[in-house]
């Protein structure tokens, strides 16, 4: 198939910037998990070998990964390109990145010997894309049931370690302030004989990047087996805490590296949905929410003021 017949596979749409050629190693590691095994053999290809991948036409990487056009224009589009001509590009440009003795890479896209001012833009760009990919992926159905779910709740837990950990900590100080009763658990024994207690108008919320991590995925699993509502935030869509999961909100894949990994990465992701559930939930709520959180800014406004005025 000629470069020009295969763009139909890629309809016209706003420019959007793909990836840095830098960044398609890591990009191939975070997404592939989630591939067809097909798309896989593809990703996996051009990652490993993108100068000889660089050279070829979309037949040739077809026939050189078993695959069809399809595929190979497919994936190019899921790793962040528009087609695979832009693929193509981005693949000479890390072949020539690699032959040329730059400094090592401190993530995907930000060098040893890069200046401040240039990590901070490359940062800033990396999170204005996390935030834009994870709203352009959050299906509004499971987030609208997932926002009802924890308005009509009469009792909320959420479950996250780590990285994660933090934002189910986030989601339940948003919750109480307007005067739910929710608490996030991080030791997974206490999540486990407290998800025990949940029954049929209790909500379970699951925060975990990779989808699959035990000390979350448990707690859920008990919580779903005692009749709760379920949901799980999380970047793995297809990961074993879906199965426990009566609503699945999907972050974005955020780039990785040794320095700044998916755990790190994705807490922006999270935060957005959490606070997509928040304003949700407060909406639904109003007419008990605003006063709770009115309270609750004026039973903290004297500590702003202690030593001095608010500032």
């Amino acid at each position: 198939m000629s470069d020009d017949v295969k763009e139909i596979f890629s309809p016209a749409s706003a420019p959007v910037a793909p990836p840095a050629p830098a960044a398609l190693a890591a990009k191939v590691r975070t997404l592939a998990p989630s591939m067809t095994r097909s798309m896989q053999r593809v990703a996996e290809a051009v990652a490993n070998d993108p100068a000889a991948c660089a050279a070829l036409t979309v037949t040739g990487l077809a026939e050189l990964t078993g695959t069809s056009e399809a595929t190979v224009v497919r994936t190019a589009r899921v790793l962040g390109y528009p087609g695979y001509r832009d693929l193509r590009l981005a693949l000479a440009g890390l072949a020539a990145h690699q032959l040329s003795g730059r400094a090592p890479s401190v993530t995907a896209d930000i060098a040893v010997d890069d200046p401040l001012s240039d990590v901070v833009a490359k940062l800033a760009y990396d999170e204005q894309q996390t935030l834009a990919d994870t709203a352009a992926g959050l299906d509004m159905g499971q987030l609208g049931a997932a926002v009802a779910a924890l308005a009509g709740a009469r009792r909320i837990d959420v479950y996250g370690v780590g990285a994660s950990g933090l934002v189910a900590q986030d989601l339940t100080q948003k919750l109480l302030r307007i005067g739910l009763i929710a608490q996030a658990h991080s030791d997974p024994h206490l999540a486990v004989t407290n998800a025990v207690q949940l029954r049929a108008k209790d909500v379970a919320v699951a925060i975990t990047h990779s989808g699959s991590t035990g000390d979350v995925i448990e707690p859920l699993r008990v919580a779903f087996d005692h009749g709760a509502t379920t949901v799980a935030i999380t970047g793995r869509p297809d990961g074993p805490v879906s199965q426990y999961a009566d609503h699945v909100l999907t972050t974005s894949t955020a780039r990785e590296s040794e320095l700044r990994p998916a755990a790190m990465s994705s807490r922006t992701s999270q935060l957005l949905v959490v606070d997509c559930l928040f304003v949700g939930v407060a909406q639904r709520t109003y007419e008990s929410a605003a006063p709770a959180l009115s309270a609750s800014y004026e039973a903290l406004a004297h500590r702003h003021r202690i030593g001095g005025p608010s500032r």
